[in-house]
């Protein structure tokens, strides 16, 4: 394995282990989302490059596109929750109450 590649693969697993571990505020979780997509972005682009096609250059474009569309809904959740709760602590939400 590459150095690049071990980069970008430690940094999804990074990622995913905040995601997973760190579930305190909705902010964090959201953070650690951006960062995995941000890095899957970039490996899919230096993967793109190296075949030196273009039937592969749009996914880079399309992944993007998805992260923006996945990042303005958390937000929007992630205020319509502070709006509602008073807070964006993950552990007071609670779905029976909804």
């Amino acid at each position: 394995m590459t150095p690049v590649h071990f980069s970008f693969t430690s940094a999804f697993i990074l990622g995913l282990m905040g995601l997973a571990f760190h579930r305190t505020h909705l902010l964090s979780a959201l953070l650690c989302l951006e960062g995995m997509m941000l890095s899957l972005f970039i490996a899919l682009s230096l993967w793109s490059l190296q075949l030196e096609t273009t039937n592969y250059s749009t996914a880079p474009m399309l992944l993007l596109a998805f992260s923006a569309c996945e990042a303005s809904t958390g937000l929007a959740l992630l205020v319509a929750t502070a709006r509602t709760h008073g807070t964006d602590r993950l552990q007071s939400l609670n779905l029976l109450q909804c």
